[in-house]
């Protein structure tokens, strides 16, 4: 089963302006977690909002699947893309998370796409679907925090607060866009953990676009390197030594990897949960 399939995608900014994507053809199965790494401006975030639907491609791109529906082809969103958005759950680099809010409210937003209209904008959320934002938090290691404001998390609180809420969301795929990028190391790995985490435990396929290798080598099987809108490197995340990333990337490879870390194992699980219940399961949280 492939979650996502893209045949020929390009993508150029304004008329005659440059490549930001060119003929980009991949696949990422069901159940992987892939690392997309790049030197700044090769493109990670532009194909990142692809996949999720919220760029469209240039006209003559072949189509985008995501979890088996095509949600655009030639340079347009299909009728289906919207169906399709509310099983992706994207993490950005910002938080978006509402300042003023309990972090139980904010997660529980997450089940916005499958309540009625009237309810998600007056805030009224049965007891299970609060029960959902509990667990969730459980999973990131954060229920004792629910009902503290959001405004009050530090950022790596707050970027596990945005992967619960995708849990909430029920999403089968979750693209994180730069998640670690304004974190300091503890919190970075810490995110990167859970991400393995619910991609372990729950099956969830997740794609993360990361500026360093060394996360993608510690937390990522398969690594898709891009330069100028290129992918350059397609494979096991063991196989990029400093040596292969010179090669790819010449002197922007210094960027790519942190001083003294190259090769460290993951840390160990964080104390994310274990299901407490039945409510965690893909497709039933």
């Amino acid at each position: 089963m492939r979650a996502i399939e893209i045949g020929r995608l390009s993508k150029t900014f304004g008329r005659g302006g440059r490549a930001a994507l060119a003929e980009i053809d991949l696949v990422v199965g069901r159940g992987e977690m892939v690392g997309l790494i790049g030197a700044s401006g090769s493109g990670k975030s532009t194909l990142i909002r692809h996949v999720a639907g919220l760029l469209t491609g240039d006209r003559g791109s072949g189509p985008i699947k995501v979890l088996g529906e095509t949600v655009q082809d030639d340079g347009a969103l299909t009728a289906q893309a919207r169906q399709v958005r509310a099983r992706i759950g994207v993490i950005f680099q910002q938080f978006n998370l509402v300042d003023r809010l309990s972090l139980l409210t904010n997660v529980v937003l997450g089940a916005l796409g499958r309540v009625p209209g009237w309810r998600g904008a007056l805030g009224l959320f049965t007891r299970q679907e609060r029960l959902l934002a509990m667990e969730a938090l459980h999973q990131v290691g954060m229920a004792d925090q629910a009902m503290q404001r959001a405004s009050t998390l530090s950022g790596g609180q707050q970027q596990r607060a945005a992967i619960a809420r995708a849990l909430v969301q029920q999403a089968q795929l979750v693209l994180a866009d730069e998640p670690i990028a304004s974190l300091d190391p503890k919190s970075a790995r810490r995110v990167m953990e859970i991400l393995s985490h619910i991609n372990r435990t729950f099956g969830i396929t997740v794609m993360v676009s990361l500026h360093q290798i060394d996360y993608a080598f510690a937390y990522c099987p398969r690594t898709l390197a891009l330069r100028d809108g290129r992918i350059v490197y397609d494979g096991p995340s063991r196989a990029l030594t400093p040596a292969v990333l010179t090669d790819l990337y010449g002197a922007q490879s210094e960027e790519l990897i942190l001083p003294g870390s190259w090769g460290q194992p993951a840390a160990e699980d964080c104390d994310v949960g274990a299901p407490i219940g039945a409510l965690v399961s893909v497709g039933a949280i």
